[in-house]
């Protein structure tokens, strides 16, 4: 596997990376943002998995969140894969919610997508092999966050693997998918008709079967144009509640789906992170 870096900055005290390899659990070439804070440069950093939304890449969190100052505060770094494998090669949709920029961070069983739409995979299985072994990050001091179709990544990701990704958080998630029309359809593409294989991608779902041990932190904005029909907490919340799982779920007053959201509080979710990996 040849690790390539595309580009790299100083930034925040640190560095911002952007590098790309060749992945065999998506067959075929990947790119991905590392952020390594001052502090990387004398000791092993916990690091925080951040999975964007839908059309995104690496470059929407680090470019507009401002996620790199607050890391650099705490001394965590910050890696972003891209969304999806792509590629002419990649399968796709004319659709912004389906096929490239849309992996919704499952293990597609359907085709044309099986092939490559293994961002599951591609994240717990491959990803960190190549940032422990090329940068000063401690591998047993990991979290994971994300936004909208990310959130949903972050929380079955963290629900999957507790004891891996001991800190969580998400912004907007799209937290009960098998239930609203982005899930339903990328679900459906990708998994096939048969509901019970989507449970295993759905937080509502993992939350009510497995709670974790972790408290995790949610934000949404009151005036999130999706907050209704695609994210609908309402199922999140009574699910974690009924489990027993720790929950502080914060409905922000005025804010959208955008990065001017998210960059308002991602100070919050580095700090409360750094508290549980510190």
């Amino acid at each position: 596997m040849t690790l390539k870096t595309e580009s790299t900055w100083a930034n925040a005290g640190g560095t911002l990376s952007v590098l790309t390899h060749s992945s065999h659990a998506v067959g075929g070439d990947m790119r991905f943002g590392v952020f390594a804070p001052p502090q990387a440069a004398s000791e092993k950093v916990p690091v925080i998995w951040y999975l964007s939304g839908l059309t995104c890449s690496w470059a929407n969190v680090m470019e507009k969140s401002g996620i790199q100052h607050a890391a650099a505060k705490h001394g965590l770094m910050i890696v972003a894969p891209d969304t999806s494998p792509r590629g002419d090669y990649v399968a796709d949709d004319e659709a912004y919610d389906l096929g490239q920029g849309a992996g919704f961070y499952l293990s597609a069983t359907q085709t044309p997508w099986q092939p490559h739409f293994k961002m599951d995979q591609y994240i717990t299985d491959e990803l960190p092999g190549i940032i422990f072994d090329n940068f000063n990050a401690d591998p047993t001091r990991q979290g994971i966050t994300g936004h909208s179709m990310g959130g949903h990544g972050a929380l079955t990701l963290h629900l999957k693997h507790p004891d891996r990704y001991q800190s969580v958080s998400a912004f907007s998630p799209i937290a009960c998918p098998s239930n609203v029309p982005w899930g339903r359809k990328a679900f459906s593409a990708y998994l096939g008709t048969n509901e019970s294989d989507w449970e295993q991608y759905d937080a509502s779902k993992l939350v009510a079967k497995k709670p974790s041990n972790a408290m995790i932190l949610i934000d949404t904005g009151d005036a999130d144009q999706f907050l209704h029909e695609q994210l609908t907490p309402d199922a999140f919340i009574k699910a974690c509640k009924d489990a027993g799982q720790s929950l502080d779920y914060r409905l922000q007053p005025g804010y959208d789906h955008s990065y001017y959201f998210v960059s308002s509080f991602i100070a919050d979710h580095i700090a409360h992170h750094a508290s549980v990996l510190k």
